[in-house]
């Protein structure tokens, strides 16, 4: 058996190692390393894959929030909208950018934004909606969009988990999360679904005059070069970033196919057990799993954690301190703020290895040492 990881991208490199090589090697041979051709031609892949008009890359998927906040023209102190149970990426900017957000709680089967609570979360100074996609599940769009449309508020889809997954309307309408709100961000760190070499991201929008927008804040506020409109950033998906990207976009429904594979092995093997909660899935989402994410009730989950990596398999805890118990918001007030079932999540999920190259005996050994453990 081969050593186990939580995400082995040596394997999966290795499975197209001739492509990507050439690939990088075109790029150092023609030395277009910023902005070179297969930037554009990675972005129009994924406009078309992701069904949107525009798609403008970016140094990472934190970048590309910070970056939609710009556009969108926020103000400090305007109010945004966000669950606490995410990676602190999606809180950081709105802090950062002098915002303020208002936390809110997720679905405890879904780990996602509720829209329950999003309406009596909203005031005069609310501006703008988070909804995190998170582990590779889509949060309720249908909902928020329709709570944004009546009270005027924009939408920023952090999709940095879930590249891939299909959201179904109610009418049987079908679309890519990140391509349904006003604007959409993505991130290709290597352990992500699409994953690049290195940090890589990108946003995505509908929307013709605010595309333009973004590609100037990503670059310097300009459009013509030395001509700076607005205030904006440097943020740049490099040509080699851009060039790996290219070649494994086309596997991308494979590689969720992989994992939707392992998910339902792992479905399969703690589904009855009474202690174990497994991966919920929606009726409008097509779960991608980033990760693969169990709920345990009765189980000493530190514990597991520490047993599993006696037995050499990794596990991580996704996310051991909540957003709105952080340090960084305490001039927020935000540990006053009762979310009690954020709170609960944090004491007991725990996730398993999840990538596109596991192998049955892998599979046999991970879930018969959870069971061990969950059994005696």
């Amino acid at each position: 058996m081969r050593p186990l990881q939580m995400v082995d991208l040596k394997q999966q490199y290795q499975k197209l190692k001739a492509e990507i090589d050439a690939a990088v090697i075109g790029v150092l041979e023609s030395s277009a390393f910023i902005n070179g051709p297969q930037v554009q031609s990675f972005t129009k892949a994924l406009a078309a894959y992701n069904g949107v008009k525009h798609v403008i890359p970016c140094a990472n998927g934190t970048d590309a929030l910070q970056i939609a906040m710009m556009a969108l023209g926020l103000q400090p102190g305007d109010e945004v909208i966000t669950p606490s149970f995410t990676y602190v990426a999606t809180t950081e900017v709105i802090a950062l950018l002098k915002l303020t957000p208002v936390f809110v709680e997720v679905d405890a089967n879904t780990f996602c934004i509720d829209p329950k609570v999003i309406r009596n979360a909203i005031t005069p100074k609310t501006k703008a909606i988070v909804p995190v996609h998170l582990f590779g599940q889509a949060a309720n769009m249908e909902e928020i969009m329709k709570i944004a449309t009546e009270f005027n508020l924009y939408v920023i889809e952090d999709n940095a988990q879930a590249i891939g997954c299909d959201y179904t309307f109610l009418d049987g309408t079908m679309k890519k999360t990140g391509s349904i709100g006003t604007i959409g961000t993505t991130s290709f760190f290597p352990s992500k679904n699409l994953g690049g070499y290195g940090d890589g991201g990108a946003i995505m929008t509908n929307d013709d005059d605010l595309a333009e927008k973004l590609k100037m804040i990503a670059n310097h506020g300009q459009k013509v070069r030395y001509y700076h409109e607005i205030v904006g950033c440097n943020s740049r998906l490099d040509t080699i970033q851009a060039a790996v990207l290219e070649i494994k976009l086309p596997h991308l429904e494979d590689y969720i196919s992989s994992r939707r594979s392992v998910a339902s092995f792992y479905d399969k093997a703690f589904g009855d057990h009474s202690k174990i909660t497994i991966p919920f899935r929606t009726p409008y989402s097509r779960h991608v799993f980033n990760q693969y994410t169990l709920i345990l009730e009765g189980l000493d989950r530190n514990g597991l954690h520490d047993y599993l990596a006696a037995q050499n398999i990794p596990s991580m805890i996704y996310y051991p301190v909540p957003a709105h118990r952080q340090k960084m918001f305490e001039s927020f007030n935000s540990s006053n703020t009762l979310l009690a079932t954020t709170d609960w999540l944090t004491e007991r999920v725990i996730s398993l290895p999840m990538h596109t190259e596991m192998e049955e005996d892998q599979l046999n050994y991970i879930t018969s040492r959870v069971l061990a453990f969950a059994n005696k």
